[in-house]
């Protein structure tokens, strides 16, 4: 029998955060809860959760420096749930690293949608994949490798959350296709996002960050549509 997936709860208002933990166990995963950020990074540590759900407005340390800090050392997916529904705030949480974004109050039968969307996305590098089953595109100086979660660009290793490589992966694998940006949501997120497209406006962003233009290959903006992963050199 396969070990338990392992939620870390991290909310400071115990009813929400007991609440969330009768919704999760009930879809057969282990939690644990936590009620400030301090607590959360050790938890990180001693619990090793399999995906962090982040409340932003915590005691001491808050959400958004326990997502840098996490993120830091370690590409675990991040949900952030959060009373603040500002587009900013949810920028900015994107920015930082976090997965994805829930505005409270939230659907229980959501939560747990995009919970199980985010883990069945989310394959450690440590995992052994037989070769078989291999999902890996390569361009010059590129390799994006979905079955282990890695990329190599000019030959050093890239550290990206898991939906900034999702992203860069579904674009290469078929280059030169123009995608809109509510394709991209329904691919890479699979579900309907409330129609703020500019999450994947944020995530290229920090893709582009990472990986410059190519003389080979470029992530190309097509303006009033979306993007395409532009290249003359067939994968």
């Amino acid at each position: 029998m396969s070990a338990k997936q392992k939620i870390l709860i991290v909310d400071d208002d115990s009813n929400i955060a007991e609440l969330i933990s009768l919704y999760l166990t009930k879809e057969c995963f282990e939690t644990m809860i936590v009620g400030d950020g301090e607590s959360a990074l050790a938890a990180v540590t001693t619990f090793e959760p399999n995906i962090i759900l982040l409340d932003l407005m915590l005691p001491g340390i808050d959400g958004y420096q326990v997502c840098r800090e996490v993120r830091a050392t370690s590409q675990i997916p991040i949900l952030m749930l959060s009373a603040k529904g500002e587009v900013f705030d949810k920028v900015l949480g994107l920015e930082l690293g976090a997965d994805d974004y829930m505005e409270k109050p939230f659907d229980s039968k959501e939560l747990v949608a995009r919970v199980k969307a985010i883990l069945r996305r989310y394959k450690p590098a440590s995992a052994a994949p037989a070769a078989s089953n291999l999902e890996e595109v390569r361009y010059p100086d590129l390799v994006i490798n979905r079955t282990n979660y890695s990329v190599l660009y000019m030959g050093n290793k890239i550290e990206m959350p898991p939906k900034e490589l999702e992203l860069l992966y579904f674009l290469a694998a078929s280059p030169n296709h123009v995608f809109t940006r509510e394709q991209l949501l329904d691919q890479i997120w699979g579900y309907e996002y409330l129609g703020d497209t500019r999450t994947v406006d944020v995530h290229i962003k920090r893709v582009r960050e990472k990986i410059n233009d190519h003389s080979d290959w470029k992530i190309a903006t097509i303006w009033g549509i979306g993007y395409k992963f532009e290249t003359t050199i067939t994968p």
